[in-house]
């Protein structure tokens, strides 16, 4: 009998908190499970990056690398946050030092429709045993934002199909790093019975004993590195004939001495180098007001609306998360004021359209005004009130003004927003009728910096 130990990590989203005892669990584990005769093999399954953390942010991910590099892992994929979290020239050096194979399936160049080249689309490792272990990687295909950011996303079916009939008969064993989500994870179950393990990611789903689907054993370990991921593979003339999978919560882990002091060593290090970059010295505080009308939210307003070329905007208040005091601006105060990961959209519509999208928002409001928005690129704690430029709502009346005009059915109008509006559910509008361009070279901090920066110039 053989018996291979695989440890799995995923969506730690740069929550260095929980790094040291990940660390010192991987590096224990994979020895004595080495000592007791297994073949170990250690993945990471994507969004170990997120650009809410200032190291992450300052080093542009390159320092997620340099702390996986510690790992050994034998493999990772990518998630969203690495994907798309960063344009295509920062993407292509991103994985530049890293000393393990970022395995992707189902992402090409957006121009020449080519495998990228800091990955490969799959890897065979063999045991001492003889058995091959085939690991593809597949992260969710935005269809919609990836060729923004330089790439050709291909569909999880048709990537997937054409990888398992090209490497057919060259393995024994399919493991695949999946950041597709669980839903995803369990079709592929039902539809790929060659995929004898699949490793999931992306919805931040708990599987704590793993899931039987079929021939295909799922596990998944929650998110920001709360838990680690175990899974027992047993075989017999390489074929599994047991598979077990199960998770370690980090937090039960014991905590070194050093531990401390390197959590906030790297946060330290992330906000001096942001520090250092000066953008803007403001002659005014601008304060933040999450439930209101603010300075600072009229400022981003104007600003948006610069960079998108628009005569409107609507922006929600609850992006900003503290005030910007006068003086000299860093991008230390950017990040933490607008720590998304959003880009600036503009929307286009009839004015009949736009009539009814500003009743969207107005029947929303005040549910919205004290909302937990979560994900889809938020890094915020509520929604916050909605706030306009070039646009007025007569509450009374239900009357839209444009600029102090009545619209016009239908002539087109064009306001800038942002593409978070477009994946959150509240306004269908926007995704019904709106035609949408995301402006995706700049993050929204990014947009702020540029404008503070040219009308509060430092000298």
């Amino acid at each position: 009998m053989e018996r291979i130990t695989i440890l799995h990590t995923n969506d730690l989203h740069s929550h260095f908190e929980n790094w040291p005892r990940i660390r010192r669990y991987l590096a224990a584990t994979r020895q004595s499970a080495h000592q007791a005769g297994d073949t170990v093999y250690t993945f990471d399954l994507g969004d170990n990056i997120d650009r809410v953390h200032p190291l992450s942010e300052a080093t542009v991910g390159k320092k997620n690398i340099e702390l996986m590099n510690q790992i050994g892992y034998d493999a990772a994929t990518i998630g969203n946050n690495e994907g798309l979290g960063f344009m295509r020239p920062q993407l292509d050096h991103l994985y530049d030092h890293a000393n393990f194979p970022v395995i992707l399936g189902n992402i090409l160049t957006g121009d020449t429709h080519e495998q990228p080249k800091w990955a490969i689309d799959h890897k065979v490792f063999t045991t001492p045993a003889g058995t091959r272990v085939l690991v593809l990687g597949l992260t969710a295909p935005y269809h919609l934002t990836y060729p923004l950011a330089g790439w050709q996303p291909i569909g999880v079916q048709e990537a997937l199909t054409r990888l398992l009939q090209t490497y057919a008969g060259q393995f024994d064993v399919c493991v695949l790093l999946s950041h597709l989500g669980l839903d995803v994870d369990r079709k592929i179950a039902k539809r790929f019975p060659q995929v004898t393990v699949i490793i999931g990611s992306h919805t931040h789903h708990l599987l704590p004993h793993g899931e039987k689907d079929q021939h295909s054993l799922l596990a998944a370990a929650g998110k920001w590195g709360r838990y680690v991921g175990r899974i027992t593979l047993e075989l017999t003339d390489h074929r599994v004939t047991r598979a077990q999978a199960s998770v370690v919560e980090t937090a039960t882990l014991p905590v070194a001495p050093g531990d401390a002091a390197e959590i906030d060593g790297l946060q330290q290090l992330g906000e001096s180098i942001l520090s250092e970059q000066r953008v803007a010295n403001l002659p005014v505080d601008l304060e933040a007001n999450p439930v209101g009308d603010s300075q600072l939210i009229r400022e981003g307003l104007h600003a948006i609306a610069e960079y998108a070329g628009t005569d409107a905007a609507v922006l929600n208040a609850g992006l900003f998360l503290h005030d910007l005091p006068r003086g000299i601006v860093t991008q230390r105060q950017l990040h933490d004021l607008l720590p998304h990961n959003m880009h600036v959209m503009t929307i286009t519509l009839s004015g009949y359209d736009l009539w009814r999208l500003v009743q969207e928002f107005e029947l929303a409001r005040l549910f919205l005004r004290y909302f937990p928005q979560k994900g889809m690129g938020f890094r915020g704690k509520i929604f916050g009130e909605l706030n306009y430029l070039g646009i007025a709502y007569d509450a009374q009346t239900h009357a839209v003004t444009w600029r102090g005009e009545p619209l016009s059915p239908t002539k087109q109008y064009t306001i800038a927003g942002l593409d978070h509006y477009l994946f959150i559910p509240f306004f269908p509008t926007i995704s019904i009728v709106g035609k949408n361009h995301i402006l995706y070279q700049d993050l929204l901090r990014e947009v702020f910096a540029k404008y503070l920066g040219k009308h509060y110039p430092l000298s």
